[in-house]
């Protein structure tokens, strides 16, 4: 009773973060966006499957969307979780609902994010990222600051020639593999878009509502000249997402589908401001 009373409260406030349940509200979502020079990364929501049959439901899905998209003459994109098409059933699965994806943006000339989850799944999924940004220039991975690790790997994606979206990392990773503290992740964060302008020939994108990310990111542009976008959430910072965009190049990660719920509880207490973000929407302020 607690659920279904709750589901009922909850849309007017999620809709601040998700762009509705079906392909139709995304699209329209996206128009409105791009009309205002923010063009959209969407995103179906779904994860962690173990089984094969949601796995091929969620790619399909994508499929369709991309199809929807080039029909819709938008130049919006996609990025998909690999926990929502079986890389928690196996790398086998993981791989080819992929390659379905990918081959399918390929025919329309549209772009596939390939986001990054927990630990255990770094290395497959760059190893895929690595295979399909080797035979098709429409693809990118999320690589996250906040890991130990991730000076070494953006080493290694350098000269590939797809996009890496450098985020700080919002996992409850274990102190060996990685930074925790707010101060260590920032310091991270720099040191790795430091890198990229120097060491990247472009394709950078710095997914940050951070201010003074997104300003080191715009001084590092200046003194390289490296091309570079950026990418927020929707729901945070619109109204900056928006000024951003009358000089670079700025994505709205939007989020859709019938499983906002665990998604917007995410999203509200991962961060302080997310939470009063939420409250004040609540409050209707």
């Amino acid at each position: 009773m607690f659920q279904a009373k709750l589901a009922c409260m909850i849309p007017p406030i999620a809709s601040r973060f998700v762009a509705g349940e079906t392909p139709a509200e995304l699209l329209e979502h996206a128009r409105q966006l791009e009309a205002r020079g923010v063009r959209t990364i969407c995103n179906r929501l779904g994860e962690h499957y173990e089984r094969p049959e949601p796995a091929i439901e969620d790619r399909d899905a994508y499929c369709e969307l991309l199809t929807d998209i080039a029909n819709a003459g938008l130049g919006a994109c996609i990025s998909v979780k690999p926990s929502q098409i079986g890389i928690g059933i196996d790398e086998a699965t993981f791989r080819e609902n992929l390659r379905v994806i990918v081959d399918r943006a390929a025919e329309h000339d549209q772009f596939v994010w390939i986001d990054m989850e927990d630990h255990p799944t770094t290395d497959v999924t760059l190893d895929a990222y690595a295979e399909h940004a080797r035979e098709h220039e429409g693809v990118g991975v999320c690589i996250q600051a906040n890991l130990k690790r991730t000076p070494e790997d953006l080493h290694r994606l350098a000269d590939l020639p797809g996009k890496v979206r450098l985020v700080k990392g919002a996992y409850d990773e274990p102190a060996a593999i990685a930074h925790r503290e707010n101060q260590q992740v920032n310091e991270a964060y720099r040191d790795c878009l430091d890198l990229m302008f120097e060491q990247f020939g472009g394709g950078i994108a710095v997914g940050s509502h951070d201010p003074a990310m997104i300003e080191h990111a715009i001084e590092r542009h200046d003194e390289h000249g490296t091309d570079f976008e950026i990418q927020m959430l929707m729901g945070v910072r619109e109204e900056a997402q928006v000024e951003l965009a009358e000089k670079y190049d700025v994505w709205q990660y939007a989020p859709y589908g019938g499983k906002w719920l665990s998604y917007f509880s995410r999203r509200a207490m991962e961060r302080k401001e997310n939470l009063a973000f939420a409250l004040r929407a609540v409050a209707g302020r």
